[in-house]
């Protein structure tokens, strides 16, 4: 018996005009040029597309629908206090700047400590202390992210300068300097309503005059005894517990008046340091002892309480 040659393919893509589309094999379907974006003569299907063309088309998409390399600036036209960003609360409550609060919860606000050292060649160099915050100068102008921003010095109660580092540098002269915390869209970080913000004196001045009583003057026998002295306020005393991780009562706010004294009685139950920021004060604790920690703040602002070597928020001071 005679075997019949097998037709070589070239012959077979010669004659597809002739074979019906139901005969014509799908590879040869989706590579010929005249089934390229059209349908056959008797009805078919258009040609599907490639694996190449896929893909080149996906890219496509893919950057017709991004948006572009995202940025915290804002667009031209927008103020600095609408700029976006949706970090905390923006607030109708302006400074005296005309910067509105952008409000903070306790736990993921920032805090700020100044402290003020005379310069040789004059006036004060500034150091700043902050925490769960970082100086951003390359982002100014940009959306308000948590923790990021820049500090502004207010001299006397005027904004002089702003602040993109820890250190600074007041001209001799000035007897108030605050320090306030921005965003970076020029918003003001605040907490219940308070810009975040610490105060220090320059001039050397005490900030809570101490009054001196007059001399006593001898009684005699004709005249009226002597009316003691009014006894001092005491002030206001606040007693805190700690237990593991725990601190009781939990903590919060404690609301003062500038001048006004203040008692910490704290009892813990391992040693550690009670440490008040932006009065860097500090009491060491015992074990079961109870420590008694007494100032009159004389500073406005958010001021922390904390332990040094647990790291436990105790409470806060809002100054006012």
């Amino acid at each position: 018996m005679t075997h019949r040659p097998a037709t070589p393919p070239v012959a077979a893509r010669i004659t597809t005009r002739a074979v019906p589309p139901a005969a014509v094999p799908p590879e040869a379907r989706s590579r010929g040029r005249r089934f390229r974006g059209r349908r056959s003569r008797a009805g078919g299907r258009p040609r599907r597309v490639g694996p190449a063309a896929g893909l080149l088309l996906v890219a496509a998409l893919v950057l017709v629908g991004c948006g572009g390399r995202p940025t915290t600036h804002h667009k031209p036209g927008t103020s600095h206090q609408e700029a976006t960003g949706s970090s905390g609360t923006l607030l109708p409550a302006r400074d005296e700047g005309g910067h509105r609060l952008r409000e903070l919860p306790v736990a993921e606000a920032p805090t700020v400590r100044a402290e003020a050292r005379p310069d040789s060649e004059g006036g004060w160099n500034v150091h700043l202390t902050v925490e769960r915050f970082r100086f951003t100068p390359e982002s100014t102008g940009g959306a308000a992210l948590p923790g990021r921003g820049h500090a502004r010095l207010l001299v006397d109660g005027r904004e002089t300068a702003r602040l993109y580092g820890p250190w600074g540098h007041v001209p001799a002269g000035a007897h108030t300097l605050t320090v306030r915390l921005h965003a970076d869209d020029h918003t003001v970080w605040a907490v219940s309503g308070t810009p975040v913000q610490a105060t220090v004196r320059l001039d050397g001045a005490p900030t809570t005059p101490v009054p001196t009583a007059p001399a006593p003057t001898p009684a005699s026998p004709s005249a009226p005894a002597p009316v003691s002295p009014r006894t001092p306020d005491p002030g206001r005393t606040v007693v805190l517990t700690i237990s593991g991780r725990t601190v009781s009562p939990p903590p919060s706010r404690i609301e003062l008046k500038k001048g006004e004294r203040l008692t910490l009685r704290v009892t813990g139950d391992r040693a550690d340091t009670l440490h008040v920021h932006g009065y860097d004060r500090e009491l060491p604790l015992s074990p079961g002892t109870p420590a008694t920690l007494t100032l009159t703040v004389d500073r406005t602002g958010l001021f922390e309480v904390e332990t040094h070597e647990s790291g436990l928020l105790l409470t806060q001071l809002v100054v006012r």
